[in-house]
This record gives C-alpha cells, sequence and structure tokens, in this order.
C-alpha cells in the first residue's frame, strides 16, 4: 500500500493511493487516528488497506497538498558515509560503526515543495536517500527482528549546507537549515517493496543522472541501522531513519557542483516512488 500525508481544504490528514485517486482515512480507521504517525502508532494500516479496500478514489493528488511522509516524526536518524562511493569520495577512513546524526522534523518540505537556498550559503548539496518509517518500537532490537519493526519506505534528499556543516567536526547546523529535508511522496510499505537490496536509487539535477548506486551498497544493512541505534535511543513508531547517500555529490565534485534557485532535484527510487523539488533562495 501507498499512504500518502496531506492538508484538504487546510485541513491535515492522511489517505491511501487507489486506482485513480486517493481514498481519504483521516478519523474514518479508528476514532482519533487523524495521521498516518498515529495510524503506525495504533497499529493500523492493515485496517486502513481493508478499508480502502474496493472503494473508489474520493479525490486525485491535484486535490490536496502533500506534506512530509511523516511530518512530525519525534526522531529523524540520519546516517551519514554509507555508500562506500561516498566515503571514498569524502576521503574519511572505514568505520567500525555507522555515522549518525539529527535531523529536526520542521526542516522538512514535502514533494514539488521547494528546497530553501539559505542567504547565508551558496553552498547547498544533494543527497538522494532512502527513508526508513520505523513502525514497531523498540530498544535493544536484535538484527535478526529489526525489519519486522518497519513500516514503510520513501524517498528522502538530506539537503546539505556544506560549509556550516565544516564549521566544526558537528554535522548538525549544515543538516538543519529550514526547508532543505525534503521527504516522500509517499510511504510504500514492505510488502509491496520487497527485497529492499533491489532496489535502485537515483538523485538527478535538471534531469541529469548525479548520483546511481543499488540499495545492496549500503556499508551498514537497514537491519543493522535500526538495530545499533535501538542501542541508545529507543525507536517509536514515526520514527525516521535516513540511511545515507550514494557517492556523486555536488560539494565532491570538480569544480563542485552545488543547488541554486531555478534547479530541480529528484530523489527516484523505482518501487519507492520519484520525490521532486525545485530550489528557491530563502526570501
Amino acid at each position: 500500500m501507498q499512504f500518502l500525508s496531506y492538508t484538504r481544504l487546510g485541513i491535515p490528514g492522511f489517505g491511501v493511493r487507489v486506482e485513480n485517486g486517493i481514498v481519504d482515512l483521516t478519523g474514518k480507521i479508528r476514532p482519533g487516528v487523524t495521521n498516518l504517525r498515529q495510524a503506525i502508532h495504533d497499529n493500523c494500516l492493515e485496517e486502513a488497506a481493508d478499508f480502502a479496500a474496493g472503494r473508489y478514489a474520493e479525490f486525485t493528488e491535484a486535490d490536496v497538498t502533500l506534506l512530509p511522509v511523516i511530518p512530525d516524526p519525534g526522531k529523524i536518524l540520519c546516517v551519514g558515509l554509507n555508500y562506500e562511493t561516498h566515503r571514498a569520495e569524502t576521503k574519511r577512513p572505514d568505520a567500525k560503526y555507522p555515522t549518525i546524526f539529527t535531523r529536526f522534523a520542521d526542516t522538512q518540505v514535502a514533494h514539488r515543495q521547494p528546497l530553501l537556498k539559505p542567504r547565508v550559503s551558496d553552498s547547498l548539496d544533494f543527497e538522494a536517500e532512502l527513508a526508513v518509517v520505523i513502525g514497531r518500537g523498540g530498544r535493544y532490537i536484535a538484527q535478526s527482528a529489526a525489519m519486522d519493526h518497519v513500516a514503510g519506505y520513501a524517498c528522502y534528499n538530506d539537503a546539505t549546507v556544506r560549509d556550516w556543516q565544516r564549521h566544526t567536526f558537528q554535522f548538525t547546523p549544515g543538516k538543519n537549515f529550514p526547508s532543505t529535508g525534503a521527504f516522500g511522496p509517499q510511504l510504500v510499505t514492505p510488502d509491496e517493496v520487497g527485497d529492499y537490496m533491489k532496489l535502485r536509487i537515483l538523485g538527478r539535477l535538471n534531469g541529469e543522472v548525479m548520483q546511481e548506486a543499488t540499495l545492496a551498497d549500503l556499508i551498514f544493512p537497514i537491519a543493522t541501522l535500526i538495530s545499533y541505534c535501538s542501542q541508545f535511543t529507543p525507536l517509536q513508531p514515526g520514527d525516521v531513519i535516513l540511511t545515507g547517500t550514494p557517492g556523486g555529490v555536488g560539494d565532491r565534485r570538480e569544480p563542485p557542483l552545488y543547488m541554486k534557485a531555478g534547479d530541480i532535484f529528484e530523489v527516484e527510487i523505482p518501487g519507492v516512488g520519484r520525490l521532486t523539488n525545485p530550489i528557491v533562495v530563502e526570501p
């Protein structure tokens, strides 16, 4: 199934894709379940699928304004240097453990919404990634059971303000400018995706492929990331783990290639979706 978060007539809600449109699920599965994070928390995605089965679309995507897949995750845990091609281009040493940093929920934008190049930098870079949404929380999750904790997958552009990323050894400032984390268009459930390692990921700038890899190329696979993160923080339903970006980022090109006003960046993962965002300058 493919789930969407959106506003319609100014009211936030969520729904599921069906043929030719969307079936609205806001408050219709259980009382009080009015957003996708709540539906995941209450373990009612299967009920949502049953509710939508055989129903006609109530409206189309053109009738709604999409929101980030999970607009208000409790945690966004980002993984750095998780493809060998990216680790090599950064000239970073091999690591025994994943590199983890955080992104704030209020930095996110949805499919087709603009990414903002901040006024204080000309170094806004692209990072095509697969996002994993946690479905069942836990602490000290075993790798053997970790994939049972996945609610679904989505595309993400973990855009980075490179000069601010390098002000110190901490990544946080460069990863948390407003409207720099694009998340969408939809959450795709694991049964529809199948073996995620067979997925390809592409990042395109103005139609030209900048990044390309398969998810089998991850240095630390998803089960390892879930297990590792759950050891230092309890994972909750609706939390998001960004699995890292392949090589080819603009910062490591000669000369560097950063996103500017008028550009369009796409993250495509066949079987998961295509996330498209224009770039504008911060007012």
